[in-house]
């Protein structure tokens, strides 16, 4: 079915649940009566991203009442949006979940956590273990969180799920700027491009903006239609509620024409992964 999304591209503050919280709230609100279908924040959206040794202490449970506030509110509009979360043994994840009609519908923990250049995620946070596509009211999803993306298998299991749309949630900071050009942008922008294109699904990006310890965070939040087409895209560097119309036409269209999807051979790919263990001794 079709359906209107908004890719809020927010500014969250480091360390502070309540004030991101409130900012979501109105975020949410404001969408709602627009008449948006669902809202997707960033990555980490309730506490900031370069937490360090703040992580215990902005982490929430999924039975919070923060988590059980946005459960209500999501009543009126599906909500996707990621945070720290503490599980009962006091194991910590970057993860992100996706409410609706006052429930969870699924909770996903970031598997691949980046540990260069920047990055730190591992030394504090848990790895999640799995990729799994859920159903919704407007079909099919499967979620990311930022790095998780740029391994293909994790699209690709998504897709194999059933999976015709992808959310990416994403804290990607600024690099490689010349001039008015942004290597990091450019780079997203090609892997989201490639990905709906090879895998004929919808992909809903959603990136934060704001500074944090001196770090830039580009924004840029855009829907790519199964043709590799970037439909709408945000502003870079600035707060912006990127709202588009994700059409199943497109989505039918693109899977008549190229039909990559139905001619996959899950048999050929289990069988040459396997042996490939093997031959590794693993």
């Amino acid at each position: 079915m079709d359906f209107t999304v908004v890719l809020a591209q927010i500014k969250p503050k480091l360390g502070c649940v309540a004030d991101n919280l409130a900012l979501v709230e109105r975020e949410i609100g404001k969408a709602r009566e627009a008449g948006a279908d669902l809202i997707v924040f960033p990555e980490l959206a309730l506490s900031g991203y370069f937490l360090k040794d703040l992580v215990p202490e902005v982490a929430l449970r999924t039975d919070s009442q923060e988590i059980g506030r946005l459960m209500e509110l999501s009543r009126g509009i599906s909500i996707v949006v990621g945070f720290v979360e503490e599980t009962a043994d006091y194991h910590f994840y970057n993860s992100a979940l996706y409410l609706e009609d006052g429930a969870i519908r699924h909770l996903h923990r970031k598997v691949y956590l980046p540990t260069y250049g920047l990055f730190d995620e591992q030394r504090y946070l848990a790895r999640g273990a799995s990729f799994r596509a859920f159903d919704t009211k407007f079909g099919r999803f499967g979620m990311l969180i930022c790095e998780d993306m740029w391994h293909l298998s994790a699209s690709y299991l998504l897709a194999m799920d059933g999976a015709t749309a992808l959310i990416c949630l994403s804290s990607s900071p600024a690099r490689g700027i010349e001039g008015d050009s942004l290597g990091s942008a450019a780079a997203w922008q090609q892997l989201t491009s490639t990905t709906a294109l090879f895998l004929n699904c919808r992909v809903l990006y959603c990136n934060r903006v704001g500074y944090e310890d001196g770090v830039n965070f580009w924004g840029g939040s855009e829907y790519v239609a199964p043709s590799g087409e970037s439909i709408v895209r945000g502003l870079l560097l600035e707060e912006e509620c990127v709202t588009a119309t994700v059409a199943e036409g497109a989505l039918r269209r693109e899977r008549i024409s190229s039909p990559m999807i139905r001619d996959e051979n899950l048999f050929v790919t289990l069988q040459e992964l396997q042996r490939i263990m093997r031959e590794r001794g693993q």
